[in-house]
């Protein structure tokens, strides 16, 4: 259990949550785990098939408290909101932002220069840890480009320019990709990022990290009370949750990135775990599927210092903590949307 920004997360499994007086209780086996004035939150999440009291969600409702339900994996299942929640409202401004291309910019500048500041750090890391294993040179180079990019971004005038930053540095970012695969080279190995289908077994990694980050996001945002469809930086499309994607830009590398790169470096898959069909597309047999999330689920747990909060959070938090910030300066109670920058 977290309390942050006035938002509690609940993700210790087969909780219940009462009401009793003013507080929120959280139980387990008949003890009482924490207790929570109501007055201090705007928002409960809980991870699970956690249940709650009516009594709790009708205080909720009162109050103009958010109680939001997700599964163990973070999938979105539910809210329960009151009319004093400030949803229509923030969402209204979301809708003003998308459609202002200069607002979108604001955020979508800071989303970038926080993708491109953790992607050259992951090249970096990489270089400080394991310097006789990979090309220190080709390495250096691309790190450089991406720090020189983060100008670039700010000085840039429009979404357009920027979107053509980003595409530039994610080429340069994938040519030394394969730098960072250090173990069985001959079964895994990268050339170019291929996506729909994914063409070899890292791309076919690549591919299901970004759509479980990209689901986690969409229930983070969903969660604050934002439209996960209508993002800034990301067009309209149908089917498309722009925001989810605009979220997970500044998460792809030091994410998902470094958790392909671990399966792979730790041995955790092997070739035998992939299948390919006549398309060509690469993809997990069903049971090393499995064994792939059950590793994503462990690394989700693993805690961290958020950079801008300086508070310890485990990793599956950081997106619902982005989708919150980004919340707070939509509502404008921060000047602008502080990224997540990793080191």
């Amino acid at each position: 259990m977290k309390k942050l920004l006035n938002t509690l997360y609940i993700t210790t499994l087969d909780t219940y949550l009462s009401l009793d007086g003013e507080n929120v209780v959280v139980r387990k086996d008949d003890a009482a785990l924490i207790r929570v004035p109501l007055h201090n939150l705007e928002g409960i999440v809980t991870f699970g098939y956690t249940g709650a009291s009516p009594r709790l969600m009708g205080a909720c409702v009162e109050r103009g408290i958010a109680l939001s339900f997700l599964t163990e994996s973070g999938r979105y299942l539910a809210s329960v909101v009151g009319p004093k929640q400030g949803n229509v409202l923030l969402r209204r401004t979301q809708y003003r932002y998308a459609d202002d291309k200069a607002l979108s910019a604001t955020i979508s500048r800071n989303m970038l220069a926080g993708k491109l500041y953790n992607s050259r750090w992951v090249l970096e890391r990489a270089v400080r840890d394991h310097e006789m294993r990979v090309d220190v040179s080709r390495l250096k180079d691309v790190s450089s480009f991406l720090a020189e990019s983060i100008r670039r971004v700010y000085d840039a005038g429009n979404l357009d320019s920027m979107r053509g930053i980003e595409g530039e540095v994610a080429a340069r970012y994938f040519s030394v990709f394969d730098e960072l695969i250090l173990q069985n080279k001959e079964d895994f190995f990268f050339q170019k990022r291929s996506r729909r289908p994914p063409l070899d077994k890292v791309n076919a990694l690549l591919s299901l990290a970004y759509t479980l980050l990209a689901s986690e996001a969409a229930s983070a945002i969903s969660a604050v009370g934002l439209d996960p469809f209508v993002g800034f930086l990301h067009q309209d499309r149908p089917r498309r949750r722009s925001l989810s994607l605009d979220l997970i830009e500044e998460l792809r590398s030091v994410f998902a990135d470094r958790f392909v790169l671990s399966m792979i470096n730790k041995r955790q898959v092997e070739a035998s775990d992939f299948l390919q069909k006549e398309s060509g597309a690469v993809l997990l047999k069903d049971d090393s599927r499995k064994k792939f999330l059950a590793a994503w689920q462990t690394r989700k747990q693993v805690k961290i210092e958020h950079p801008f909060l300086k508070e310890k959070i485990e990793w599956g938090l950081v997106p619902h903590v982005q989708a919150l910030l980004l919340a707070r300066h939509l509502r404008g109670d921060l000047n602008e949307y502080p990224p997540f920058l990793w080191k």
